[in-house]
């Protein structure tokens, strides 16, 4: 199988933290594959390499067969990017900064003038092209920075935490853009800490942490690893929630957790209900609610890593900011 993106022992350190250890990784063409893990696992640095934007100690990467070390420049023609913070100029409109990155291109001003006119129909923008970018609301920048990463019409995307940030209608926009990118051929590698994000938009997902692959998959492959259910229990008097919270653990013998008032474990035997309730039957204590549904992808990953995602404060190198952008697309 040929795959659009791959990483075969990719290795990088920087001074004494090594921000990955060897990680394999490929993505099928047409598809979104998700990296996920936590804070300072690699995922930038993955991501960072795959751009071109820094070279891996070890092992090699491949963007669309093509060696991101020795095609430095044909791989940056054939990808985009997008980090978590919009790279664009905000005393720019939005048309002049897709007219900025057209001409980095090296496109006739014309075919770039109306790819700008293009890319800001197809993302909402239109009635503010001629507006400056510092006036858009926070969802209208993301919108114009995936439309700038557009520009060169890529067959790659990599997407680094491209929802940080937003409000959940302006997450949902981008995903929809998103969808619709991926059913025209697109591939996208997606990095984010809002796993519903990844759950609703990743084919396939790579979990790492340390800078290692610790679990891959289809979302529904990663949930029955970890147990494909949960079972949720909330005690009727709030006194009794620690006591039955030792219970639920003993008898579970896996990482259980309090959420509010409400107990949560993750089901890999289906006699563990029925023994829960004997158990907490017998101590006495009254249960509100007692439910068993379908594993979510923050308790894969709390189960995998040992806590939950949340927005990222790593050590890891510093997201692309707009130089490394603009060093992306002057170089193709």
């Amino acid at each position: 199988m040929t795959y659009a993106i791959q990483a075969d022992g990719l290795a990088k350190r920087f001074k004494e933290t090594r921000a990955l250890d060897g990680v394999d990784l490929a993505a099928r063409t047409g598809t979104v594959l998700g990296l996920l893990g936590p804070n300072g696992a690699g995922k930038t640095t993955a991501v960072r390499i795959f751009a071109t934007l820094i070279q891996p100690d070890a092992g090699r990467a491949l963007v669309a067969g093509h060696d991101v070390v020795r095609e430095a420049g044909l791989v940056r023609s054939l990808v985009g990017l997008t980090g978590q913070y919009a790279a664009v100029d905000e005393n720019l409109t939005g048309t002049e900064n897709l007219l900025l990155i057209g001409r980095l291109l090296a496109m006739p001003r014309r075919d770039a003038r109306a790819r700008a006119a293009e890319l800001l129909d197809r993302f909402g923008l239109a009635d503010a092209a001629g507006r400056a970018v510092k006036t858009y609301s926070g969802g209208m920048r993301r919108r114009l920075d995936l439309a700038a990463s557009l520009v060169g019409r890529p067959s790659i995307l990599f997407l680094d935490e491209p929802t940080t940030g937003l409000d959940p209608r302006s997450r949902g926009e981008l995903w929809d853009m998103l969808r619709g990118l991926v059913a025209e051929g697109v591939t996208a590698l997606l990095t984010t800490q809002y796993l519903n994000e990844a759950d609703t938009l990743a084919d396939d997902i790579v979990v790492i942490d340390r800078g290692r692959v610790i679990a891959e998959g289809t979302p529904d492959e990663l949930k029955s690893q970890v147990g494909g259910q949960v079972l949720q229990v909330r005690p009727v008097r709030a006194h009794d929630l620690a006591g039955a919270h030792a219970l639920v653990a003993e008898t579970a013998g896996t990482q259980t957790q309090i959420e509010g008032d409400v107990i949560t474990a993750p089901v890999n035997d289906p006699e563990l209900m029925p023994a829960v309730v004997r158990r907490l039957d017998g101590a006495g204590i009254a249960v509100g609610e007692l439910t068993l549904r379908r594993s979510s992808l923050d308790e894969v990953f709390l189960a995998l890593t040992g806590h939950r995602a949340e927005p990222d404060s790593s050590g890891e190198p510093a997201e692309p900011d707009d130089s490394d952008i603009e060093k992306v697309v002057s170089s193709a």
